[in-house]
């Protein structure tokens, strides 16, 4: 599945990592989920590419385009659990590998033109979004079912994974017109309520809160319960929840990025 994409390098700060790139229009900077860059993940990102935009999909974990499987998911977060890059239980910072990322978005702003770009994070990934409006070129940030922290008690439950100065920041850009996209499965623990109910509060109207219940989650996922939204729980038919809220995603890079 990743013929049609561009396998290329990006390097900041002498951290190099793999980045996968497709499409032509503003840039959308796809982050996976767990255990990585699987292919229902280039499958969302396909209908990214096809809404008009250039996608950049970096590779964190895993390997690209390995199907899901139990095994698989286990030994990516006995990775993730030690990678320096990533702090899975930390509640008021965010990952060091959100830096590296912000500068990927400066990268594909560059590259690709236009007036700025979106991004995507997803599970372990999801919160990275809200980091990366440090960068001011990020304007369309999507945080399907964010995780991290991992929600190990009540205070981790709530927290947004992202510094106090980093909050700020996003606070005070969503003041200025900013908006920010969630997606979540209801009976999700791993991605509980108490998170969307910190973004409502600490960002008002600027938050738009999708909530799913999950018996509209794909009956064929190989996961154990709902969880990601995008990818193997979405059933990809019209009129389905999950399949509109992929949509929802789109038309918001659509309203942000390509809107005059």
């Amino acid at each position: 599945m990743l013929s049609a994409y561009t396998q290329t390098e990006f390097t900041h700060e002498n951290e190099t990592r793999p980045v996968y790139v497709r499409g032509h229009g503003p840039a959308v900077i796809v982050i996976h989920e767990i255990p990585g860059i699987t292919p229902e993940v280039i499958r969302f990102a396909d209908w990214v590419v096809d809404a008009g935009f250039r996608v950049y999909m970096p590779e964190l974990l895993g390997v690209a385009g390995k199907p899901l499987t139990n095994g698989y998911v286990l030994s990516s977060i006995a990775k993730l659990c030690v990678r320096r890059e990533f702090h899975i239980l930390a509640s008021n910072r965010s990952s060091p590998v959100t830096v590296w990322l912000r500068a990927l978005a400066r990268h594909a702003h560059e590259e690709a033109g236009g007036k700025g770009v979106g991004a995507i994070g997803m599970c372990f990934s999801g919160n990275f979004a809200l980091s990366m409006m440090m960068e001011p070129a990020l304007l369309a940030p999507v945080l399907s079912q964010p995780s991290m922290p991992f929600p190990a008690g009540a205070v981790r439950k709530a927290a947004l994974h992202v510094s106090p100065e980093e909050l700020q920041c996003v606070k005070d850009r969503c003041a200025k017109g900013a908006k920010v996209l969630g997606l979540r499965f209801k009976g999700d623990f791993m991605c509980p309520p108490e998170k969307f109910e910190s973004l409502r509060r600490e960002l008002g109207n600027a938050f738009e809160g999708i909530e799913i219940d999950d018996r509209h989650a794909n009956p064929d996922s190989p996961a154990p319960k709902p969880h990601s939204v995008l990818t193997v729980d979405l059933i990809d038919r019209d009129g389905e929840p999950t399949k509109e809220a992929a949509k929802r995603v789109i038309a918001f890079f659509q309203e942000r990025l390509l809107a005059a």
